[in-house]
């Protein structure tokens, strides 16, 4: 129950942060901490033939990467033309758009009963990329290039996903039995870390929260919903399994609005930071709200119907033969 109650704890938690934002101020700095925690778990859960058969399906992992810098930058630029949006928001929806998965995809895909391990490829694969591809993409809508520094980017994937994965991963090949009696507190251990982590997130955005509109919050949740959806439904119409569906809409849908936020300060306007502040919050609530509903859910077998009608065919064609 405690578990399923995600989503409420999420938004209490973000409200309560917000009329009282000094109690969670000052602890910006332990979101690295708390996301190398929740990193940590998830690695516990894997092993390497996880990683291995991400590896060998190629497929899903080369679908992921391609709609994560499809969808979400042409839905930004579509939001914020059908909102009516000036040229600081709609760079603000832009840069949103063309970063990176955020590291919350990986969480929430292990609350989905999702493929954790593809996850994880997808956020440090688009991490890299977006190095190249989020200024290329902001060159090519704005005409604006924006400088994203490749060694620190680098050097923060290192740090926050693929370090505490693996000593995860090394821990659970060396004590697998022990491991395993302590896996059952690890979901909670993650949800409650990624909570904590909104609640900070809100409180260090409070001041740009409050000059937020309507509008804007509408915004945000209308290309968050448009990532999230097109993310799963593309990849069922390609016939992957429910697991991979789910990990790819998380993987699209959740980016690294933070990112989105300094680029924004940094190269434009506070008032394009604000659709990032936004998405900051309200993706890890939409996402903790499908991780929730998808967690409870069964997630075997249930590919596209096209897929399985190809299956069927092939299985009646191959009884005719026998029958010839």
């Amino acid at each position: 129950m405690f578990l399923r109650l995600f989503p409420v704890w999420a938004v209490l938690l973000s409200v309560v942060a917000f009329y009282k934002p000094a109690w969670f101020s000052g602890f910006e700095d332990e979101i690295v901490s708390l996301l190398t925690l929740v990193m940590l778990a998830m690695g516990l859960t894997l092993t390497l033939e996880d990683f291995k058969k991400v590896l060998k399906s190629r497929e899903a992992l080369l679908v992921g990467v391609l709609l994560q810098f499809l969808i979400m930058p042409f839905a930004a630029f579509l939001t914020a033309y059908c909102f009516g949006f000036g040229q600081n928001l709609t760079i603000g929806m832009l840069l949103v758009g063309s970063v990176a998965g955020g590291t919350s995809s990986a969480v929430m895909c292990y609350l989905a009963k999702g493929d954790v391990a593809l996850s994880i490829s997808m956020t440090a694969i688009t991490t890299l990329l977006s190095v190249v591809l989020t200024p290329l993409l902001m060159s090519f809508m704005v005409e604006q290039s924006v400088h994203i520094p490749t060694i620190s980017n680098f050097l923060y994937v290192l740090k926050i996903i693929l370090l505490p994965v693996a000593a995860g991963v090394l821990i659970n090949t060396l004590f697998y039995k022990a491991v395993r009696k302590a896996e059952p507190l690890l979901p909670y251990a993650s949800m409650i870390a990624i909570i904590l982590i909104i609640a900070i997130v809100v409180s260090e955005s409070v001041s740009r929260l409050t000059l937020v509109g309507p509008t804007i919050i509408a915004a945000v949740i209308f290309h968050n919903g448009i990532g999230l959806g097109l993310g799963y439904w593309v990849a069922y119409l390609l016939g992957f399994d429910k697991r991979v569906c789910r990990t790819i809409a998380l993987g699209v849908g959740l980016q690294n609005s933070a990112l989105a936020v300094t680029l924004a300060f940094k190269f434009f306007t506070p008032i394009a930071a604000l659709p990032g502040t936004v998405f900051s919050v309200w993706h890890n609530i939409s996402g903790s709200l499908l991780a929730s509903y998808w967690g409870r859910s069964d997630v075997d077998g249930d590919t596209c119907p096209n897929a399985s009608s190809v299956d069927q065919a092939v299985d009646v064609l191959s009884i005719r033969k026998r029958i010839k």
